[in-house]
């Protein structure tokens, strides 16, 4: 039996990724500009997120209901808004008869009753 080498098979992985990176892309720009959006507001809802636990890992967490009511806020959010951009993509056929107006008061509607949650945590 003769082994590949690594070099090729490393080369082979990287022209695999590199296909896959293209063919993601190439996808994704036939995607609306609304859901775009709604996908940037996700990724700023995350990071936003991420930024908090690593900034309660570096200082501390002394106020711990305050750092858990701003990470449950952004993820929360994060949760809503992707359940917008579900109701709201014509291709998924569950939500056809679903308004984009309505997905929207939703939407916007579960953020004040999150909100108002978090609010009465911080006490």
């Amino acid at each position: 039996m003769v082994k590949p080498s690594s070099s090729s098979s490393s080369s082979s992985t990287t022209q695999d990724a590199l296909a896959l990176l293209n063919s993601l892309r190439s996808a994704y720009s036939a995607t609306p500009t609304s859901l775009k959006v709604i996908d940037l507001y996700v990724g700023f809802a995350v990071s936003t997120a991420i930024i908090q636990v690593v900034y309660m890992a570096l200082v501390g967490s002394f106020p711990f209901n305050s750092f858990l009511s701003g990470v449950l806020s952004c993820i929360g959010t994060a949760v809503l808004a992707v359940c917008l951009r579900i109701q709201v993509n014509k291709e998924n056929k569950e939500f056809k008869d679903l308004a984009p107006e309505r997905a929207f008061a939703d939407f916007v509607l579960c953020n004040l009753v999150l909100h108002l949650v978090i609010m009465n945590f911080l006490g």
